[in-house]
């Protein structure tokens, strides 16, 4: 046999053999993409645990970009998610105003996008995954007047230490804080609006709120590292047993701070599970099959009452299993 026609039979061979190969292996469903604001808190990381274990099931890769909290950089990781070949991507906006940039990018990339949290003024995405921040504080606020009246301490003051209120969950955290209030004839003497939602700020705003309220009564604090820091100043100021700290999300350090009363009640956001239905919602859509446009995950109203009953739960949900 000539030497030309065996290396034409080897190659015949070569490619039959990598066609079959290729039909024997499922090919890879492709990559999903997390946009983060800031991965040094815990609950945008607990979010990208629960994307992750859908992608996972599925098979799809998971790429997770931190965008520090700066829609800068923000849009730096749209364009490189997009450049990197995202079959979709799960975005969570550094606040609201900055997500139509992204969400236009992705669109004009004809990648699909679900988004988790946080919210947008405006833009084109296939599900938003989100918690009821609005009944959430409202149920905070009426477990803080009630509190407050079972105390005696009814006519003290009522502060709020706010998310920005660029973010649509802050305009509805505070609005809902602020008809448990109304409701309950209970005024808002002060406010204070985060920006890099650390204990830090907190701290310092906590200190002002003490120092120009001296019957301050309640506080609500609309995070849970800055609760963290609210938690220092009172402790500080020798201020526990005459002020009642409401919160909003939880940390494994709130499963002592609220069977102490050091936080009297959390409304807390399920970010593991909201990770979960994002991811599912966007694999559901890659695969054609139809998705809800809003996707909301319950809040958990936890108590130094109840939080032993709801411990499991929030193990999982809320924490991810991280703290175990």
């Amino acid at each position: 046999m000539k030497l030309s026609l065996v290396r034409t039979l080897l190659q015949a061979t070569v490619i039959a053999l990598g066609l079959t190969l290729a039909a024997a292996t499922p090919a890879h469903p492709g990559k999903i993409f997390y946009l983060t604001p800031d991965l040094n808190f815990s609950f945008w990381h607990n979010i990208a645990q629960g994307i992750a274990a859908e992608a996972k099931k599925s098979g799809f890769e998971l790429h997770v970009l931190n965008s520090h909290d700066d829609g800068a950089i923000q849009l730096q990781n749209t364009r490189q998610a997009i450049a990197d070949g995202a079959t979709g991507i799960v975005f969570t906006p550094t606040d609201s105003s900055t997500a139509p940039a992204v969400l236009a990018l992705a669109e004009q990339a004809n990648v699909p996008v679900v988004i988790a949290d946080v919210g947008t003024n405006s833009g084109k995405y296939v599900s938003y995954i989100s918690s009821d921040n609005h009944t959430g504080a409202y149920q905070t606020g009426q477990v803080l007047i009630s509190a407050l009246q079972q105390k005696g301490w009814k006519g003290g003051d009522i502060a709020s230490i706010t998310l920005s209120l660029a973010r649509n969950n802050g305009r509805l955290r505070s609005a809902g804080f602020a008809q448990a209030l109304s409701e309950a004839g209970a005024p808002l003497a002060d406010t204070r609006e985060m920006k890099s939602y650390t204990a830090d700020e907190s701290t310092q705003f906590t200190q002002e709120l003490l120092s120009n309220h001296a019957q301050l009564r309640g506080l609500f604090v609309q995070a849970d590292i800055p609760t963290l820091g609210a938690v220092k100043a009172i402790r500080a100021a020798n201020r526990g047993q005459s002020l009642a700290l409401a919160a909003f999300d939880g940390t494994p350090e709130f499963i002592d701070l609220i069977r102490r009363g050091d936080v009297l009640v959390s409304g807390m956001q399920q970010p593991y599970l909201m990770g979960q239905r994002a991811g599912e919602a966007l694999i559901l859509h890659l695969a054609k099959k139809p998705v809800a446009p809003a996707i909301n995950v319950p809040i958990l109203i936890v108590t130094h009452q109840n939080i032993d009953t709801l411990l499991p739960i929030l193990h999982e949900t809320v924490f991810a299993n991280e703290n175990r």
